[in-house]
């Protein structure tokens, strides 16, 4: 049996981001697409939390790949269902940071407009994973370039974790498809020519 992997975007994003749509095609041209699922997760940590149980769950997931909020949200599920996560940018205390962001809020790709809440960052301090288990099971990508998380708060909180750590790039990691053959092994996807 391969690897079934389900991929948890970022804040404000979807599963028509750059990334998941990457790993979405990949998956399809290696002939994996019934291993894969990236659900739409809504603004609400509760709700998203609840959306990507159920993705992991149906799917039968063995990894996870979690990108910006969702690197953060993979971190809880891996260590709830004690799956391998890669982590692409991840946020490490995104509670401190969207405290500062509170009030209306535009998804990028859909456009639905709704009200980050005070509840909403009480909610995600609650997903914190104090330690991790086994810091082996987490793959960390990082970018010093980010312009929206300093890449060291992840360099420090995966300690232990395999880590590619790349000079320059950008929040986005716009060079994730080369990373791709790297990402999928460590999910346990056997190689493909099309990799």
């Amino acid at each position: 049996m391969g690897a079934r992997i389900v991929y948890l975007h970022g804040f404000n994003s979807s599963p028509q981001s750059f990334k998941a749509r990457l790993v979405a095609d990949a998956m399809a041209a290696s002939g994996n697409a019934a291993d894969y699922a990236c659900p739409a997760l809504p603004p609400q940590p509760a709700a998203a939390i609840a959306l990507a149980t159920a993705a992991i769950e149906q799917l039968g997931a063995t990894a996870l790949i979690g990108s910006s909020l969702g690197g953060y949200y993979a971190t809880h599920l891996a260590e709830r269902f004690g799956l391998t996560a890669v982590l692409v940018n991840p946020a490490v205390r995104p509670y401190e940071l969207l405290a500062d962001h509170l009030g209306p809020q535009q998804n990028f790709h859909t456009g639905d407009a709704y009200e980050l809440t005070q509840a909403d960052v009480d909610a995600l301090r609650t997903l914190d994973v104090a330690t991790l288990t086994r810091p082996e099971r987490y793959f960390l990508l990082a970018t010093t370039g980010d312009e929206v998380l300093d890449y060291r708060q992840a360099v420090a909180r995966y300690r232990g974790s395999p880590q590619l750590v790349i000079e320059g790039g950008d929040h986005a990691f716009r060079d994730f498809g080369a990373h791709l053959p790297a990402v999928f092994g460590f999910c346990g996807l056997a190689p493909s020519p099309q990799l």
